[in-house]
């Protein structure tokens, strides 16, 4: 089985919807890698996201906003010999997704960025307080570029 790149791109944002999680990497002040598991929303090339107003991440993303964002789905593990250690290898399908964060700061296109993230996950339409609204940080990351990869498929 051989890796193979994806660049169609109806295949390439099928795999985006299809996955629950994603894994957003960015650089810190060091110039150290930080990655870390995100919900997402996604709709038309835009990608949303949602986090606490302070920390790590939220200092990174205001001072560099430019990200990589991985999506990875179809996983199975797969061998040609049981007893042979380097016949073993997984199936997948992958999407590299490269852009900047946006912070969305307006009510209404907060809640409107929440509803994208909600429909990824549900088909129920959602109420949300002004409290919460005011108190989360959203963020949207328009793609720049975008590469895939499957193998086993």
């Amino acid at each position: 089985m051989r890796r193979r790149d994806i660049t169609i791109e109806t295949e390439l944002l099928d795999i985006i919807r299809r996955c629950q999680v994603c894994h957003l990497a960015m650089v810190d002040d060091e110039g150290l890698p930080y990655m870390i598991p995100m919900n997402f929303g996604f709709r038309e090339g835009i990608i949303y996201m949602h986090g606490a107003q302070h920390g790590k991440k939220i200092s990174i993303l205001r001072k560099k906003p430019s990200v990589c964002v991985n999506f990875s789905t179809d996983h199975q593990l797969r061998y040609q010999n049981e007893e042979v250690a380097c016949s073993w290898s997984m199936k997948y399908r992958s999407v590299l997704v490269y852009g900047k964060a946006e912070f969305i700061t307006g009510m209404e296109e907060k809640i409107a960025a929440l509803d994208i993230i909600m429909a990824q996950y549900s088909e129920k339409a959602f109420k949300f307080n002004p409290p919460s609204i005011r108190e989360v940080n959203v963020w949207k990351i328009v793609i720049d570029k975008m590469e895939g990869r499957a193998f086993g498929y």
